[in-house]
């Protein structure tokens, strides 16, 4: 198997990448497994952020890296809390904090249209001239009343309209099948096939 470091100590997104990853024979190791420090993020956009990330973890591991930055924006609030999803009421960051400032801030509001970003960047090493960037929406509504007991982040005031559920109310496959991160590594995947890099699996 080759290993990969993810570049993230968020359990809910080591679980769900390490998930997506498995049937192409990658050990996935978070990088707090390694000894690893979490990069700064000092950047406007969910690119330079998740490129940062991958280029700091590959650096201290010497292994290739994958790293995710990702949030929600808000339509009404021109994309707000966006690149500060994570951390929008405050440290330490707390999902439930997080929440209860995007219900407030939405409060006068008619319009409750939102979208999860999410951009994945792989390297091959810290200086790989070329790393694999892409960048997904997945679009719903936010809503003040949680519903579902999974997922993590904003997920339970997530509504999918066309779905009648909150994206805590999926089962991890079907989150996994339709989320702005499970499209964005299946588009990655296909990239690094496409590279030769990664062999699809046969039966």
């Amino acid at each position: 198997m080759q290993k990969l470091v993810l570049a993230s100590n968020n359990a809910g997104k080591v679980r769900e990448l390490a998930a997506l990853l498995a049937p192409l024979q990658f050990e996935v190791v978070p990088q707090g497994a390694l000894g690893i420090s979490s990069a700064e993020e000092p950047h406007q956009t969910f690119v330079e952020n998740a490129l940062a990330k991958a280029r700091h973890a590959s650096a201290v591991s010497g292994l290739p890296a994958l790293a995710d930055d990702s949030g929600i924006c808000a339509h009404a609030l021109n994309g707000a809390p966006g690149v500060l999803s994570a951390r929008y009421a405050g440290e330490p960051a707390n999902d439930a904090a997080n929440n209860q400032k995007l219900i407030k801030n939405l409060q006068e509001k008619t319009n409750r249209g939102a979208h999860y970003v999410c951009a994945l960047v792989f390297v091959n090493g810290a200086s790989d001239p070329e790393p694999l960037i892409v960048q997904t929406r997945w679009y719903g509504k936010f809503i003040d009343e949680a519903k579902g007991a999974n997922g993590f982040g904003y997920d339970p005031h997530f509504f999918l309209p066309e779905l009648g559920l909150t994206a805590a109310e999926l089962s991890s496959e079907q989150k996994n099948a339709i989320s702005h991160r499970g499209q964005a590594l299946r588009e990655l995947i296909n990239q690094l096939q496409s590279r030769k890099e990664i062999q699809p699996q046969r039966d």
